[in-house]
């Protein structure tokens, strides 16, 4: 069964008197592009997470968001005083530079960045395995949601797939009729310009069994089908996201090639019908795993 590229996971738990929340959200993409944030004391800890993603999820374009919340204060925050007072200076100069009065600076200096800092400096082992198992979970709910959505597209595959084939069904007995119809029409406008008796049937045979030869579809009508069946049995296929769509690319050289050689108005309708029904479908393989 295929899984969709998209989804959402959330995993809570606690840890003494810290919530520990894990999400993930994922879009298509061709590979594992993963935009990860949790707290700076588990930066060391990222290339493990990372591993963890790519074996579990292969693909997409993924966003973690890893958060403590402590239920009691038990670190006090401090000021970074260094980074404080370089922001101070570069403020001044700024507004030496436009000629403009610096005006409630502390206030200014709140809000930049790492200006606070807690005085933990490292990580806790007990937490740290509580993130794990929160990261794990979440990928479980993530990967369900996964599966839910592929279940979705491979629906709408079937259907999308189906109404090929019977358009295919009507080209077939359209391509039929238009054989005998391109013969009559060629011997009718021959006879209009040289006289029946004087024609040789058996040259004229010849060269119309040439000239259909050209506009003959029915190799394409069978490579047609052969790929359409082939697209079903691959839906059941793990991981099987790009090579759903190289067989779409298939797909749509063969139903070009009926349109461009047919030379047949109701068969070109019939095949901007499959031609629509096929885009659909190229939509949505890009967002299969």
């Amino acid at each position: 069964m295929i899984k969709s590229m998209t989804g959402f996971g959330k995993a809570v738990t606690t840890e003494g008197n810290t919530t520990i929340t894990v999400e993930l959200r994922s879009v298509n993409s061709k590979g594992a592009d993963i935009n990860l944030r949790l707290p700076s004391i588990y930066r060391n800890y990222e290339i493990e997470i990372r591993n963890t993603l790519i074996k579990q999820l292969e693909r997409g374009k993924i966003d973690v968001s890893i958060a403590l919340e402590k239920q009691t204060e038990e670190s006090v925050l401090g000021i970074n005083a260094p980074l404080a007072t370089h922001y101070y200076h570069q403020l001044k100069q700024l507004a030496s530079a436009l000629n403009e009065p610096l005006v409630n600076p502390l206030q200014t200096l709140i809000g930049m960045p790492d200006v606070f800092k807690s005085e933990r400096k490292e990580a806790d082992e007990n937490e740290w395995a509580s993130i794990k198992h929160a990261l794990l979970e979440a990928i479980k709910a993530i990967d369900n949601f996964r599966i839910t959505e592929g279940q979705a597209l491979q629906n709408d595959f079937e259907t999308r797939l189906t109404a090929i084939d019977k358009h295919l069904e009507q080209v077939k007995v359209l391509d039929a009729q238009r054989v005998q119809t391109i013969k009559d029409r060629i011997r009718q406008n021959l006879y209009e310009v040289i006289s029946k008796e004087k024609v040789d049937e058996n040259r004229l045979e010849q060269e119309l069994i040439y000239y259909i030869e050209k506009l003959d579809i029915n190799e394409e009508k069978v490579r047609l089908k052969t790929h359409l069946d082939y697209f079903v049995s691959t839906l059941k296929e793990p991981g099987a996201g790009r090579k759903l769509n190289f067989i779409a690319q298939e797909i749509g050289r063969e139903i070009n090639t009926i349109g461009s050689k047919a030379n047949d108005a109701p068969i070109q309708k019939l095949v901007v019908l499959m031609k629509d029904e096929l885009e659909k479908i190229k939509e949505q393989t890009s967002n299969v795993l």
